[in-house]
């Protein structure tokens, strides 16, 4: 019998309610009036500066449920459950017609974004594969074609619920298409691992 193997897939987890209402309204409430540092994206598009979880009770009360599924998530991608910790965390606010353009994470190992209030169909979380150096040069790319997990260029994310959180790596390209419904607020943040060891060479991160 023929056979299909996923070779090598990039995991990506969705966790539904991660953070219950309350705790998202004060989230709204508090971090809203701060994001007010301006972005190059967009000029509808507006975050608060890099913040540590300690930096805020609330972060802390977040960071805390948030970090058992960053050890589940991380032994994906390490073959280990090991201590992880958030590095930092931000506030963004799209306001309608904002857009956030292609980009990835750098210095971090999983990226992740809670929602915070509902998001309009054609601003949901667009990932991308990466512009270049693992694709045939030749595309089949035309109204007849099904694009599958194998041909696709991005992957709409699924549509988000206020407290739904997602967790991927930190180098998967992403963007946010120009919002055409209310103010989109979503807090984003990154984590690290406390060590990654390898045959004998080790190196341990401080987060």
């Amino acid at each position: 019998m023929d056979e299909i193997f996923d070779l090598f897939p990039v995991p990506f987890m969705r966790v539904p309610a991660m953070l219950d209402q309350p705790l998202v309204n004060e989230l709204i409430s508090h971090f809203s009036r701060q994001a007010v540092r301006s972005n190059n994206s967009s000029p509808n598009l507006s975050h608060t500066e890099m913040l540590r979880p300690g930096d805020s009770p609330l972060f802390v009360e977040a960071a805390a449920r948030v970090t058992p599924k960053l050890t589940e998530f991380g032994s994906l991608l390490f073959g280990e459950a090991m201590p992880w910790s958030i590095k930092e965390m931000w506030v963004n606010v799209l306001d309608e017609g904002g857009r956030q353009a292609m980009h990835n994470h750098a210095n971090s190992f999983i990226s992740g974004v809670v929602y915070l209030t509902p998001t309009h169909p054609e601003s949901q979380t667009v990932f991308m594969k990466s512009p270049g150096g693992t694709d045939y040069a030749f595309k089949n790319d035309h109204a007849g074609t099904k694009p599958s997990p194998y041909s696709a260029d991005k992957w709409v994310s699924p549509a988000p619920a206020p407290g739904d959180m997602v967790l991927f790596p930190s180098y998967l390209m992403h963007a946010v298409p120009p919002n055409q419904g209310q103010r989109r607020i979503s807090m984003a943040f990154n984590a690290i691992p406390a060590r990654l060891e390898s045959w004998g060479y080790g190196i341990r991160f401080s987060g």
